[in-house]
């Protein structure tokens, strides 16, 4: 009698692509935080800071889409994970996209529409770098 021992590893993420996808947090975080000060001071260069940062999470946000894009046509990168995770990516940039044109109006006309969207951009940001960090790309080894 043969016994057939059946294991299932995941495959981690290349570390440039979990390079840029824990760089989102930090800028949209920064964004988020940014932005609070700015409605508690007033001060207009918190608002500016919140826009480069905002940037500078598009830059990473948006590689990361590509490099999940190119995972999807790997050997086993089309489970029902992947595709949840690279749709969490693409409504995380696109919000980070508006909340970009947010910040592009003049001064406190951008708040509080700023605010809520960096709020909601930090917890998007956050939610998709946990999916993406966990192991959903399996493959069987016998």
């Amino acid at each position: 009698m043969t016994a057939v021992l059946s294991r299932t590893f995941s495959t981690p993420l290349h570390p440039f692509h979990a390079a840029l996808l824990a760089g989102i947090i930090p800028l949209f975080l920064g964004a988020l935080l940014s932005d609070v000060a700015y409605a508690l001071s007033y001060e207009i260069q918190w608002k500016n800071f919140a826009s480069w940062l905002i940037a500078g999470g598009l830059v990473f946000g948006g590689l990361a889409v590509v490099w999940a894009l190119i995972g999807l046509f790997k050997p086993g990168g089309r489970g029902p994970r992947s595709l949840i995770y690279l749709a969490l990516l693409l409504l995380t940039w696109a919000l980070a996209f508006i909340n970009a044109l947010i910040h592009a109006k003049d001064a406190w006309a951008s708040m509080p529409e700023g605010l809520i969207l960096s709020a909601l951009v930090a917890i998007l940001a956050i939610v998709v770098t946990g999916v993406g960090f966990s192991t959903f790309r399996r493959r069987d080894m016998e």
